[in-house]
């Protein structure tokens, strides 16, 4: 069975905000976490598919080898309560 995750990340070197999901590539959620503090961003956010909805990003297939970012844009993500916008993207944690 896959492991569905979203994380919500901020790079300050370069300013920019991504929301990402992983279906399949990691196990665990901190290994997740650890890729994008690898490559330079803060984790902002992080959920499994049980803790958020949709949004206007629809849910990806099984992939074991990617991870796909669902929204990007310059600055900090934009977190307002329980619902995360990065650009024109936003989902709700429940």
């Amino acid at each position: 069975m896959a492991n569905y995750y979203r994380i919500t990340a901020y790079h300050p070197a370069e300013d920019l905000s991504v929301i990402a999901d992983s279906n399949g590539k990691f196990e665990k959620l901190w290994e997740f976490s650890a890729y994008m503090v690898s490559k330079g961003f803060k984790v902002i956010a992080v959920s499994r598919e049980e803790n958020f909805l949709e949004g206007d990003m629809p849910k990806i297939g099984i992939d074991t080898d990617k991870i796909t970012i669902q929204a990007y844009a310059k600055g900090k993500p934009n977190e307002n309560g329980s619902k995360t916008t990065v650009g024109d993207k936003s989902y709700r944690i429940k």
